[in-house]
């Protein structure tokens, strides 16, 4: 049984903002936001479960980007998360620092 036309999306950039949105935003989302938790709390167990934590925040991410209705709004909202993300990092590193 064939997919409902009303369902597909027609163009090419829409499809392919969702799809890139889905594997490079939500790649960045994911990974910048293990990386904050390393600059705040153990380093070392956080990038240790970031190997399957990371993947599955990933997959999660990846769905979310299919199921929004504009690839734009989506790829904003992963940027914007991944510079809040960054803002963390930069912050974690900076209050973090251990004493010379």
């Amino acid at each position: 049984m064939p997919a409902n036309p009303k369902y597909l999306t027609p163009s090419f950039w829409p499809r392919f903002l969702k799809i890139t949105a889905a594997i490079l935003g939500g790649y960045f989302v994911s990974i910048t936001f293990h990386l904050a938790l390393a600059a705040w709390f153990n380093r070392a167990a956080i990038l240790m479960t970031m190997a399957f934590t990371g993947f599955i925040l990933w997959v999660a991410l990846m769905v979310i980007a299919f199921l929004a209705k504009s690839g734009w709004k989506i790829w904003g909202i992963y940027i914007l998360l991944s510079l809040l993300f960054c803002l963390f990092i930069y912050l974690g590193q900076t209050y973090n620092q251990p004493a010379h």
